[in-house]
């Protein structure tokens, strides 16, 4: 057994029942320790805010696409928040993006019948100016340079149909379910025909954004594309890929009727009326709270999610929750711990999706934060309780974390398995701006296949997927271990193991400061 395993194993104990708790409230709780009692009774019982919080959030403020109003109002409701919980905030700007207000989006067929479709545009895409009429044309398959050129020129006026149909839009859990296996061979088969023969013709013109480019310089009035999901209903939004006609999206149902209806010369016709605005480059920026620190204030620890989102839906579980949960970590931590030893900072990052430009110009910005870390909790998946605790690259932080999760009470961590296996990593989200200087930047998992078919960059990332029980949960869970690293009388060691020969640690990345247009 090696090392890092033995010491994966050995941390796992932490969460087993506890022999020594005492009772409260029908409540095992293994500290007498009045701040953590007082922690559980602010975030568990009466006094947690998570739901109002998060209704606010994401059903009147709703997606925080960087560069749009929503963002803005995001930090200002933020602010507010942090203003009436006397916890001194502020924003920071790192840089600026391309600024877009989105408006509605109506796309009707509207022959060879009627029917209202389920789509909307992708993020920074043009509107139009009033409503648009267009046959829809079908991307055919390509072979060659000379069967593009003649098909080229006759897109001029059309929606063009950039992506391939999906088969089936009945999500993959159904058929292992209730399919013969003759079914789904054959469907799986037809899948991977569909996919490679699409794959052949794009990659042929060079991609999609390359082909999006011909048929827009071609006249075409607009392309559709759809990015499902593989589940019932959900289906990927991303961003544009035109400069100056739409670039819709249509739910995997709906693309599929208008793309049979095309491929079968059944002649469907789309209304599509659609309202964007683009503002020029406007500033972005994080939202950063503080308690400072009474005896270590130049020591840090950061409690941190992104609040930027993709605009599909209302960003709820990538990354309101996380979001929600770390301002009412802040807030719990105020109330009960108004004066901790080390400084206690909040930040709720800018630019995630566009590549972790928010934290890593935090990271570039802050030297004094990185020198001074004593640990960096990021959430960035969904509901669900947190499962795991993503140690990295730093495993002599074990000793700490094996005090921290000593005083945390069973309640919190009985319906998971706390897997906190500790394997040489860069991150994958913004604890990475961290990890990748060398600093303490610890990732809180939550379940994650169900969050990414369903939840991640979709059209159904909604406040009803939130549970907030669990939400509850996990902002107890953070505000704990908040204050135990808080006031640890020892500093959490960032010694890192050597790597195999032949490998190394990726570094930091310069943060994109600006759109580039």
């Amino acid at each position: 057994m090696n090392s890092l395993r033995f010491l994966a194993l050995s941390l796992t104990l932490v969460v087993a029942p506890w022999s020594t708790a005492d009772e409260l409230n029908g409540q095992d709780f293994p500290t007498d320790d009045p701040i953590i009692r007082a922690i559980w009774a602010q975030g568990m019982e009466a006094g947690s805010q998570v739901e109002s919080l998060a209704q606010a959030l994401m059903d009147s403020i709703g997606p925080r696409l960087s560069g749009s109003p929503g963002q803005r109002a995001s930090w200002e409701w933020a602010l507010s928040m942090y203003e009436n919980w006397d916890v001194p905030a502020r924003t920071e700007q790192y840089g600026t993006w391309r600024g877009w207000d989105r408006g509605y989006t109506h796309i009707d067929l509207v022959e060879p019948r009627r029917r209202t479709l389920n789509g909307t545009m992708l993020a920074w895409s043009p509107g139009t100016d009033g409503p648009v009429e267009g046959e829809v044309v079908v991307l055919p398959t390509l072979r060659s340079q000379a069967e593009f050129d003649a098909w080229i020129p006759t897109v001029s006026g059309k929606f063009v149909a950039l992506w391939y149909a999906e088969p089936t839009c009945r999500a993959p859990e159904s058929w292992q379910a209730l399919a013969t296996e003759e079914s789904q061979r054959r469907l799986q088969a037809l899948q991977q025909s569909v996919q490679a023969e699409w794959s052949s013709t794009t990659q042929g013109a060079g991609g999609v954004g390359r082909l999006a480019a011909a048929v827009e310089a071609a006249g075409a009035v607009g392309i559709i594309i759809s990015r499902w999901s593989n589940g019932w209903g959900a289906n990927k939004i991303f961003e544009s890929y035109t400069g100056r006609i739409p670039s819709l999206h249509l739910s995997c149902e709906d693309y599929g009727l208008v793309h049979r209806l095309a491929s079968n010369e059944q002649g469907p016709v789309l209304r599509v009326d659609a309202q964007a605005e683009f503002l020029g480059e406007v500033p972005v920026s994080n939202v950063v709270g503080e308690l400072r620190g009474t005896e270590l204030p130049n020591e840090y620890v950061v409690l941190n999610a992104h609040f930027d989102s993709w605009d599909g839906a209302s960003g709820a579980t990538d990354n309101g929750t996380g979001t929600i949960m770390m301002m009412e970590a802040m807030r719990i931590l105020k109330t009960v711990l108004p004066e901790p030893r080390r400084t206690i900072l909040v930040a709720h990052w800018g630019g995630e999706e566009q590549g972790t430009n928010g934290s890593l110009a935090f990271a570039e910005d802050h030297s004094e934060v990185i020198d001074g870390l004593q640990a960096a909790f990021n959430q960035d998946n969904g509901t669900w309780r947190v499962d795991a605790f993503k140690m990295q690259d730093f495993p002599e932080a074990a000793e700490n974390w094996d005090r921290w999760l000593s005083v945390i009470p069973r309640d919190i961590t009985q319906h998971t398995e706390l897997d906190l296996m500790v394997v040489p990593e860069s991150g994958s989200s913004d604890e990475a701006s961290f990890i990748c200087r060398g600093a303490q930047g610890f990732r809180l998992m939550s379940h994650y296949p169900d969050y990414r078919q369903y939840t991640w960059h979709t059209d159904l990332d909604t406040y009803d997927k939130i549970v907030l029980d669990d939400l509850r949960n996990n902002a107890t869970l953070v505000a704990m271990l908040a204050y135990m690293a808080s006031e640890d009388p020892r500093r959490t060691s960032n010694a890192r193991p050597p790597l195999p020969a032949g490998q190394q640690r990726r570094g930091c990345r310069t943060p994109q400061r600006n759109s580039g247009n």
